[in-house]
């Protein structure tokens, strides 16, 4: 493999996944976890993805800005968002995860709304404060400076304290019959409590992340009660999904 496509294979899965490992890259082109790294440290160089300890990042992942710059698929993303966004009503009590496409359903909830919103990721958080009459409570813990989110025990002892109307989730990939995984453990603890903190859950994921799994598990794919993506509900490529108790959005 020519190394001009291995670093398109490798960018076009930092982009969709937010984050990788060099490990997985190697395994998955076959190739040395030497050559992938100085073809992360080129890219990066390139300021194409940030390189990380272990692997890498997607630029529009690691560096928040007032406005969407470098967010992947921002069109889809931005569709998911405004799906999402009819769940929230006047008074609601809600919790945002972390990622690029929970961020635009942040910037998509209208400034005079009135709510109360837990987070424990930077980005959404400071996004919201830009809007008066929404309440931000941010779920601290140990933050991960990669990710820009609080994570481990006392970010789930707290989320334990809690209860919401809808718990908005992002994932890194989903699948029919493996359900939603990861590959950050600590990532899953999280998931796992915000969904046990939500009266119901809803999944924002983008097409591209459909069929997809990774080593550690967050959930069978009945325990998200909506699944939101930027296609149509009736598209054939959400058929595998309709025999779950799952509604599809």
């Amino acid at each position: 493999m020519l190394k001009e496509e291995r670093q398109r294979n490798i960018l076009n899965e930092v982009v969709l996944h937010n984050r990788v490992l060099l490990t997985d890259i190697a395994e998955n082109l076959n190739v040395s976890i030497d050559t992938v790294r100085r073809d992360v440290k080129e890219l990066d160089a390139e300021g194409k993805l940030k390189k990380v300890h272990g692997g890498a990042i997607a630029l529009g992942f690691t560096n928040y800005t007032p406005k969407n710059v470098n967010t992947y698929a921002l069109e889809e993303k931005s569709a998911i968002a405004e799906k999402a966004v009819r769940f929230i009503k006047e008074g609601s009590v809600i919790f945002i995860d972390g990622g690029t496409t929970c961020l635009e359903l942040a910037r998509a909830i209208p400034s005079k709304m009135q709510l109360t919103c837990f987070t424990h990721s930077l980005p959404v958080a400071l996004e919201l404060l830009n809007k008066a009459n929404i309440e931000v409570i941010f779920v601290g813990g140990q933050l991960s400076k990669d990710a820009q989110m609080a994570i481990g025990a006392s970010t789930v002892y707290n989320l334990s304290q809690i209860k919401v109307d809808y718990g908005f989730i992002g994932t890194g990939y989903v699948d029919s019959a493996f359900g939603l995984t990861e590959f950050d453990w600590d990532i899953v603890q999280v998931k796992k409590a915000v969904m046990d903190a939500s009266k119901k859950t809803v999944l924002l994921c983008i097409s591209e992340k459909l069929n997809s799994q990774h080593r550690y598990k967050t959930c069978d794919i009945n325990a998200v009660n909506i699944m939101i993506t930027e296609l149509n509900p009736e598209n054939k490529q959400l058929d595998s999904f309709r025999n779950h108790d799952i509604h599809l959005l």
